[in-house]
């Protein structure tokens, strides 16, 4: 069916009755159905994501709501640096799977708190099945959160320190295809290699550019993503 004609059978379905309702979001039409008790739900008609994202609900809301969004705050920071350096070798989604529990584990991504994490608590760490349990991640959570408090009191924020690799801006590209998009770049090189200087551990230029992808520091987003 001609795009025109589609559109046009859309708005008719829309105002087939008082309680629906027709907009327009990034060329993504979506019809919000009010129920009885004026509560609203989103159908969505057509949506094209990036090709890495597949059906498991987790996936697609942290796709949609996150993944490429640019982060401020130096906790929200704390916690990407943590999860990246715990999905080195493993799926994100398994680590996406994990989070909550981590969230709980990790002191609410507090790096003041965890950096003070003792043997005793690094034991129980280890046994926690809700975590990766792989020592030297958990390690190098521990000592990066100290690196973290000494970036953050030398810069006064990590957020100022961290957006110095992209100029202080997003670094926007333009891939056709997921097949395009690198697995490390001149930036997340840099980035690494500053890091490791400073003695992170879990920070490669593969790490660092999943990093990016993921506060925003790069927009990866595919061009034919509703996202982009």
């Amino acid at each position: 069916m001609h795009f025109a004609n589609l559109l046009y059978v859309l708005k008719k379905i829309a105002n087939w009755a008082s309680n629906k309702v027709f907009i327009q979001n990034k060329s993504t039409y979506i019809v919000i159905l009010k129920n009885v008790k004026n509560e609203k739900k989103m159908k969505n008609i057509t949506l094209k994501r990036c090709e890495w994202v597949n059906q498991d609900p987790l996936y697609i809301k942290y796709h949609d709501e996150e993944w490429g969004k640019p982060v401020k705050e130096d906790t929200i920071w704390f916690e990407f640096l943590i999860l990246e350096g715990a999905q080195a070798g493993l799926n994100w989604l398994t680590i996406l799977k994990r989070r909550e529990n981590y969230r709980q584990a990790f002191s609410n991504f507090d790096p003041n708190l965890v950096a003070i994490f003792d043997e005793e608590i690094q034991q129980k760490l280890l046994l926690n099945e809700g975590l990766i349990r792989n020592r030297l991640k958990i390690k190098s959570a521990i000592n990066n959160a100290k690196l973290f408090l000494e970036i953050q009191q030398e810069f006064g924020s990590f957020n100022a320190y961290i957006w110095q690799f992209t100029g202080n801006k997003i670094l926007k590209n333009t891939w056709g295809y997921m097949t395009n998009v690198p697995a490390f770049s001149p930036e997340s090189t840099a980035m690494s290699k500053a890091l490791k200087k400073r003695g992170f551990t879990f920070v490669g230029p593969t790490i660092c550019y999943a990093l990016m992808q993921a506060t925003g520091m790069v927009n990866d987003h595919t061009k034919d993503c509703f996202c982009y």
